[in-house]
């Protein structure tokens, strides 16, 4: 059964802390060189595993303790705060471009350039903690699944256009401010439990 709310909580959390991420950049980038539906296949694809992977981690820390799951989650909910708020612009990076624009090397580029980039990245281990504290796997993984791959829509199909309109740093406290909120709730459940 999924939980909507735990769907639609963990969406908003991931979506807001993968927007100023560095690998929205690349996929902007990857979107106004190539085809946007090659570019999105490949990052989608990457960003699945990384939820499939980020969840079962998460849903392994839910065997230990109720009130150890609680305080270790909330601390590293405050540390994904403090890592939002203490981070400067981050600067666009070159990104290999693959030789010709057939749907696999363009894919294969998106891909391969999202599983590396964001391998132990900020968002996976907020999914992770995302699974613990809510031991939901199938709603965390859709609601982290669905907001990396929005974010990547945004990124590829009309990021500058986003970016302009809302300032990154908006976006970035939005973020911080949920994740302090959620490290709060945990290690008041964790002492109080």
């Amino acid at each position: 059964m999924i939980s909507i709310t735990v769907t639609a909580l963990v969406f908003g959390v991931i979506f807001l802390a993968e927007l100023p991420d560095k690998t929205a950049l690349a996929g902007l980038v990857l979107g106004t060189r190539y085809r946007a539906s090659h570019v999105f296949a490949g990052v989608a694809a990457a960003f699945l595993l990384h939820v499939v992977l980020a969840v079962a981690a998460g849903s392994a820390l839910t065997l230990l303790p109720q009130r150890i799951v609680h305080a270790v989650t909330g601390v590293l909910f405050l540390g994904g705060a403090a890592m939002l708020l203490l981070q400067k612009g981050e600067e666009e990076e070159e990104i290999k471009k693959p030789a010709d624009h057939s749907f696999w090397k363009v894919a294969g580029t998106g891909f391969t350039l999202i599983l590396v980039a964001e391998f132990g990245d900020l968002t996976q281990i907020m999914t992770a903690n995302l699974a613990a504290r809510y031991d939901d796997p199938v709603s965390v993984g859709l609601g982290a699944v669905l907001g990396l791959w929005a974010v990547a829509g945004l990124g590829i199909v009309g990021g500058k256009a986003l970016m302009k309109r809302v300032p990154l740093r908006l976006i970035t406290q939005i973020a911080a401010l949920l994740m302090l909120g959620l490290g709060v709730w945990s290690l008041y459940e964790a002492v109080a439990g």
